[in-house]
Parts: structure tokens; sequence; C-alpha cells
């Protein structure tokens, strides 16, 4: 199946799913995992309607981005703070804000940039993810960085349990879904290629999909 054949199928998907939630059917965003993927297929995606492309390393996303059609551009990877002025120049949304440091750093870049930087607190909601930050401490984190002029704290990102059953998975979304309530903000960003469904239906606005999408990477 092509690219645009996959796009275009995951679309009619979460409206359905989105439709049987009573919720809007464009109430979610669909953001293409680009990493490692050949970049032909990330522009096929992008030629059949896909708007937001994201990528884990700051390297890859500047070899990739000019070689593609304009988009909005997420960073979902581990925050180095010395790339932090990479990141903050290049990118329109960074998703995996979970620790003070990080965010600082991101907060000087961007202010050095003259612009207000949007971002999501990565939170751990599952016990098998290494990063991000615990549920209850998040709240903590979204008030420091909402005190930087230069950044613009707008949700939450989570992970899925891995190889978990799906009312594990559920359960997960749900605490994340929680988190979102008490840091404030529009953004929930969870659910990817394998729990995009149960993201869905505990209230998602953005999916991550990588595989789904662009099929096995390289």
């Amino acid at each position: 199946m092509s690219v645009a054949a996959r796009y275009a199928r995951l679309v009619e998907e979460i409206a359905a799913e989105l439709r049987a939630c009573g919720r809007e059917e464009e109430s979610v965003t669909i953001v293409g995992v680009a990493k490692r993927q050949p970049l032909d297929r990330v522009r096929e995606a992008i030629e059949a309607g896909l708007h937001d492309v994201a990528e884990n390393r700051l390297q890859e996303a500047e070899r990739a981005y000019p070689q593609l059609p304009p988009v909005r551009k997420h960073f979902i990877g581990r925050i180095q703070t010395n790339k932090a002025k990479g990141i903050a120049a290049l990118f329109d949304l960074v998703q995996s804000v979970d620790r003070l440091d990080a965010g600082l750093a991101l907060a000087r870049a961007a202010a050095v940039a003259g612009r207000a930087l949007p971002i999501l607190i990565q939170v751990n909601v599952s016990g098998t993810e290494r990063y991000g930050c615990p549920p209850e401490e998040a709240p903590t984190l979204a008030q420091r960085l909402r005190a930087e002029s230069s950044l613009c704290v707008e949700g939450v990102m989570a992970m899925g349990p891995f190889d978990a059953d799906r009312a594990a998975v559920a359960a997960a979304f749900e605490t994340a879904a929680k988190t979102l309530a008490r840091v404030g903000g529009n953004t929930l960003s969870i659910g990817m290629s394998n729990d995009w469904r149960e993201a869905i239906r505990a209230g998602s606005t953005m999916v991550r999909i990588g595989t789904a999408l662009f099929g096995e990477r390289i």
C-alpha cells in the first residue's frame, strides 16, 4: 500500500473513532514521525495532506526539513541542553520537555531568537518508559516554565506502555489526560501507531504516527 493510501485510510479511521466517541472529526492532529524514514515517503504523505512532521534528532531534522515542503515541525526526542539553540531555532513545537534544565535551556535559546516557543510537558505514565516528568510533578514544572516569557506551555505529551494489554494502555492514557487537566493547555499528545484508538478515547488531540503511515523504518 502506498503512503498516500495509508494516510487516507488513517484519516478515515481516526474520523470514525472520533464519531464513535462523540467528538468532532477534525479534533485530532496527525503528526507523521519521520525518524529513519526515506524522504520520498515523507514527501508523499505531505502531498497527500499531512501538515505536521516530527523528528527525534536535531541533526536528522536539519538534514531533512530543507528537502521537504513546508510543514509544522515537531521535536519529540530527548532534549540535550547543548542542542537547545538548534531545537529552538528549527522547531515549531517541542513536545518532550521533561525536566527544568531542558526547559530553561530552551527558554534562553528562544529568547535569543526573539520568539515564544510552544512546548509540551512530557510525562511518564508508563513503567517501561525511561523519560518523562512524573505526573505529580508536571503542574509545578509547567508553572515554573510559564514564568519564562519565551516559552508557551500548551499541554502534555506521553507515551503508552509498550507490550501492555489494552486495559493498561487505556489506564496510562487516562493518567495523561488527568495530568493535562492539572497542567493546563489544549494539547494532549498521546497515541502512536499501535495505540491511537485508546488515545482518542482518552481525549487525545494529537497522535504521533510512524510505521502505520510510512511503513517499516529503514
